[in-house]
This record gives structure tokens, C-alpha cells and sequence, in this order.
């Protein structure tokens, strides 16, 4: 079939986020179907584009995958105001395409959910094949974090999201929370697939490359942090770890922050105000450098705000990441991931908002170095186990094409 694939945010590897949308157009070619993808141009990404636009826009084939890229400019450090006229004018554009294109099936993908609109407009104009994947529950996740406080612009975007499910013939969730929260507005005899982030272990597990950067000694038990530096990622608790660390004169615990965002510069002003050495910052890297960085790594940190919903709502890449790369992963916040951390063995899951709880795991884990052997196999155990990307991708798939085949 030709699929139509609406992702804003789209990368290929040699980008600086997330690569799920590309696996899963690969695989979806490799099963014998076309697809376009339909995207923005994420200051994080890199969509294998590089001839100018024309009119708007640029078009070309990358991995076999026909790639429509808008000129329309995002990224994490923007207002709020530039992020939402982004979302609206992509949604437009992509709307405008739903409608004219030729495919048999639509795909679209969040985050935003303004992403659902060209499904949406497909569906009930042109009656084609919606599947919509949620991959953050909205508006629950930005008004349970009070970036969204007006209750009409809630009030929309609750009956967009209602719109959005029930127009979709299939639905993909990328974490239990999100799963539930979809099948809450649909017939309880509707199918919700269950498709997590997945480890792309050809990158992360086989590169033998590695990479120290200034400020790391061979010595040093290194921490690493690889994802934006937002509201909801909660590194300031990160820095006052460190504050903590500082105090105990453990100055081998090396923290690295990788990533951009809006608040990474207070978090840079914050961390040179407390004269916090042992934290160094990071620009993004495409994910062969990012998996050389985290071979010199000895754990990966999972930081989130304490914020219920994303205690079963969120599916984060870089823990992901970090488990494919055989690292062990210390978690602050309760839900799903901490339970898979516990069960495998592979790292430590520590109560919300507990500094010294953080500090002293990071001491237990560097002065323990058996300890750590034993749980970056189990994370590589479980990253192979359940979320190998190869396996996720061959799911992904099948559902796509027992939705479109049923119907059809």
C-alpha cells in the first residue's frame, strides 16, 4: 500500500533525536510498501535533505523513503508562542497534502496532537485509512505540568483529542500510561497496540568507538544525561546531586549533560554559580557519536519531573539508549520504567525528589564496580529481551497492516 507518514519532528540517524519514524518507514518499505514522509525542519534533527526549498518546501528520496520536508523551523529553546505557530502552519500544510495526495493510508504521530489533523481531514473528507500513534498524552501531560493553563485552549485541544481517536481506525500507544488513556475513549472491544520506543542495538551495542571529552579522566565514574534540557526533564535536582556530591569531596563522579533546551542555559548559570566542576555540558550529537560518548559512560540517568502523569504516560528514547548501550540506568520517578529497572536488575529506581537517596546511589554504584558489571548485562539483557527496535518494527507493521486489511 502507499502510506502517507505526518511527522514533524522526523530524523534519519544522523540527527540529534529520536529515530523511531525512520526505523519504522524502513521496515515498512522492507515489507513491500511506499511511504512518504511528510515533516517540519527540528533543530535536532536531520531529515537527509540538503538541496535548497523551493516555494516552502523540499523533496527528495532518503533510505527509500520519499521525504516531504516543509521549511518550517522548531526547537526545544523556542517560546511557547513560536512552538504553537510552528504546530499550526505544519498542521495546515500537512492537511492541504492529505487532501490532494495519492496513498491508500494515512499515518500520523505525535507530538503535538495538532499532528492528528491531516488524519483527521483524510479520514472524513477523503475516507482513507487513519492509524494515529500517541506518544504523550495531551492535554493531560502539558496541563499536569501548568504550561497550559487557559481552560478554552484546554477545553480545544481535549475535543481535538477526543476528534482524533475517534476518527482513527488504529491506535499505537508508546507506554501503558498512554495505551489506557486512549482505550478511555474508545469501545472497549477496540484494539490498542502497545509499541514502545524501541534500542537500536546496531548502533548502541555494536560500536566499538569511544569517546572521552575534556573535563573526564580515565579515572572518573562517569553519569550521563542525553535529552533536552526542558521544564519536564527536572535537571535542576540534578545539579543540587551534584551540590551534594560537591560537599562529600567525591570529585570522581563526573556528571555529562548532553542535549539542548529551553533552560539549559539557567541550568549552565546555576551550575558555574555553585562552582559545580564535576557537571559538563554538551551540544547534540548524531547517534554514532552519542553512542561512543556513552561506551566511556558507566551509567545513564533517567530524570523527570515529579509529576504523575509521567509515571506510566511517557516513553523517553535515551533510556532506551542507555540500556542498549549496556548501561545500567538510576531513576527518579515511580511508574513503568521503574518497575522494568527493578525486575531486571539493571540499575536503581529511587524515590521522587530524594537528593540524597540520588547522591548515594551514584556513590554505591562507583565504589562497586561488580555491582555494575552485573547490571549493564541485565540492561543489555532486557534491552534484547523486549524493546530490540527489529522486533518492535516487525509489530508495528503487522499492526498496520491487519488494521488497513480488516477494514479494507
Amino acid at each position: 500500500m502507499k502510506i502517507i507518514y505526518f511527522h514533524q519532528h522526523f530524523s534519519t540517524p544522523a540527527g540529534a533525536t529520536g529515530i523511531r519514524s525512520f526505523e519504522m518507514a524502513k521496515r515498512l518499505i522492507a515489507s513491500g510498501h511506499e511511504v512518504t514522509m511528510v515533516c517540519g525542519s527540528y533543530s535536532g534533527g536531520n531529515t537527509g535533505l540538503t538541496q535548497d526549498f523551493y516555494k516552502g518546501k523540499r523533496e527528495g528520496n532518503v533510505n527509500g523513503i520519499q521525504v516531504i520536508e516543509f521549511a518550517l523551523n522548531y526547537a526545544n529553546d523556542q517560546t511557547f508562542y513560536q512552538r504553537t505557530k510552528s504546530f499550526i502552519k505544519f498542521a495546515y500544510r500537512s492537511i492541504k497534502l492529505s487532501l490532494t495526495y495519492d496513498y491508500d493510508l494515512v499515518f500520523a504521530t505525535t507530538t503535538p496532537l495538532t499532528a492528528a489533523l491531516p488524519g483527521i481531514f483524510a479520514r472524513w473528507f477523503r475516507q482513507k485509512h487513519f492509524i494515529f500513534e500517541v506518544r504523550d498524552l495531551w492535554p493531560e501531560l502539558p496541563k499536569a505540568m501548568g504550561v497550559i493553563k487557559n481552560p478554552m485552549i484546554l477545553f480545544l485541544l481535549a475535543t481535538l483529542e477526543r476528534l482524533a481517536y475517534k476518527s482513527a481506525h488504529g491506535h499505537i500507544g508508546l507506554s501503558p500510561g498512554i495505551v489506557s488513556g486512549i482505550k478511555h475513549h474508545l469501545p472497549s472491544q477496540k484494539v490498542v497496540a502497545n509499541i514502545p520506543n524501541g534500542c537500536d542495538l546496531r548502533i548502541f551495542a555494536a560500536n566499538e568507538d569511544y569517546w572521552q571529552p575534556d573535563g573526564i579522566n580515565d579515572a572518573d565514574f562517569v553519569a550521563i544525561f542525553a535529552g533536552t534540557h526542558g521544564q519536564a526533564n527536572g535537571l535542576d535536582k540534578i545539579l543540587d546531586v551534584a551540590s551534594y556530591l560537591k560537599k562529600t569531596n567525591e570529585s570522581h563522579i563526573k556528571i555529562i549533560l548532553i542535549g539542548q533546551g529551553k533552560l539549559k542555559q539557567k541550568l549552565q548559570q546555576k551550575a558555574q554559580s555553585l562552582s559545580l566542576d564535576t557537571v559538563i555540558f554538551l551540544d547534540p550529537v548524531n547517534k554514532q557519536k552519542l553512542s561512543a560518548l556513552m561506551n566511556r559512560a558507566d551509567i545513564g540517568l533517567q530524570v523527570l519531573a515529579n509529576i504523575p502523569a509521567f509515571y506510566f504516560g511517557t516513553s523517553p528514547n535515551k533510556f532506551f539508549d542507555y540500556i542498549a548501550s549496556g548501561l545500567p540506568v538510576i531513576n527518579n520517578y515511580p511508574g513503568w520504567l521503574a518497575e522494568l529497572i527493578i525486575d531486571y536488575q539493571c540499575g536503581m529506581a529511587i524515590p521522587a525528589n530524594d537528593d540524597k537517596a540520588f547522591a548515594q546511589a551514584l556513590l554505591q554504584l562507583s565504589r562497586n564496580k561488580k555491582q555494575v558489571e552485573e547490571m549493564s548485562e541485565n540492561a543489555l539483557k532486557l534491552a534484547k529481551e523486549k524493546f530490540s527496535r527489529e522486533d518492535l518494527a516487525d509489530k508495528f507493521v503487522q499492526y498496520i497492516e491487519n488494521s488497513y486489511y480488516a477494514h479494507d
